[in-house]
């Protein structure tokens, strides 16, 4: 318990970094992608946490022969983490000579005055952050309630079927690595955060919807359909609500936001974990998924009401300034590094 404490307090550091990793290194047209491929990264750990396990545990009545599974398991897994830790080490640098951005370099100009007490307090008096603090809540709190109680829903409905309950949370999670790389390319396309934050959330709600109301139609093609599409928009919103929260929030640092959003979604996700197994063990399993798809219905509607403040891109936009009609200073700035490329003078 001491050792599982101390990955949950280093996941929250690492669930974190896609964002702030993202604004640190990457271009306003390259940023969302970026993220998306950070929250990528996490969910194939997630997939390969459906796959190796059950090959290297066996299912034993032996203590013994568990136990070295799980030894072999562990072993491996510190082997890998250590041997990134020293690569990064070794080779990760802060960050890149020049700013990708112009707004990345404002902040930089102003690191200095960088107080995290501060940043904080102006992230809690900021509406919409505050809004999107609990809708982003709602939602990777759901998902995470979901993917926990997945096999007790799946085997109620489809008894026997462990092997499938395990494939349909592979496909949970593989056609949502799949939606966050189509969502952070998408918003690169288009920077439209609003529309397609409420677009994902009301898609993952109709979603939820279907997954509950087809479960017991007897035919289990139909649940790893459904279950795709769920985690094709679920996963599909962490980049965009990651990307949105910076936007809103600009200056403030994006490691800032996504840390408390993924907290929020950690502790929705404890609430609604055990709000879905209560309800399933004293009313139903159905009960229980029609109450996320309720929650899923609030979160939208709250969604809808955050405002399209994208501070990140006005900062980003070229400054141009003019002096007067005899002596005009244009100063072009490169939008993909931020740097000054040239001052004019006519």
């Amino acid at each position: 318990m001491f050792a599982q404490t101390l990955c949950a307090i280093a996941q929250i550091f690492i669930l974190g970094i896609p964002a702030r990793l993202a604004a640190v290194w990457f271009g306003p047209n390259q940023v969302s992608t970026a993220t998306s491929i950070g929250v990528f990264g996490n969910q194939v750990g997630c997939a390969t946490g459906f796959l190796i396990p059950p090959l290297l545990v066996r299912n034993s009545e032996s203590l013994s022969e568990i136990g070295k599974g799980l030894s072999t398991m562990f072993y491996m897994s510190a082997g890998v983490t250590t041997a990134l830790l020293i690569i990064i080490l070794i080779v990760f640098k802060a960050k890149p000579p020049t700013p990708p951005s112009h707004a990345q370099m404002l902040i930089e100009q102003g690191n200095n005055q960088e107080n995290y007490f501060t940043s904080l307090r102006n992230l809690f008096h900021n509406s919409n952050f505050i809004l999107l603090f609990l809708t982003y809540g709602i939602n990777t709190g759901s998902y995470y309630g979901i993917g926990t109680l997945l096999n007790p829903v799946i085997l109620h409905y489809f008894p026997g079927h462990e092997e499938n309950a395990g494939q349909i949370g592979l496909d949970l999670v593989l056609a949502g690595i799949v939606g966050a790389i189509v969502a952070g390319i998408w918003l690169d396309k288009t920077k439209s955060f609003k529309p397609t934050t409420v677009g994902i959330y009301f898609l993952s709600m109709i979603c939820m919807i279907v997954f509950t109301f087809t479960m017991d139609v007897d035919l289990i093609w139909v649940v790893f359909i459904t279950a795709g599409a769920l985690g094709f928009f679920m996963t599909g919103y962490l980049p965009v609500g990651f990307e949105f929260a910076a936007e809103i929030t600009y200056p403030e640092s994006e490691g800032t936001s996504s840390g408390l959003l993924n907290a929020s979604a950690q502790t929705f996700g404890i609430i609604v974990t055990i709000g879905m197994r209560a309800l399933m063990n004293q009313v139903s399993v159905l009960s229980a998924n029609i109450t996320v798809s309720g929650i899923l219905l609030v979160g939208t509607i709250m969604t809808a009401f955050i405002k399209a403040d994208y501070r990140r891109q006005e900062a980003g936009k070229s400054a141009v300034e003019y002096v007067d009609h005899d002596n005009i200073n244009v100063n072009i700035t490169d939008e993909n590094t931020g740097l000054k490329m040239a001052n004019m003078n006519k």
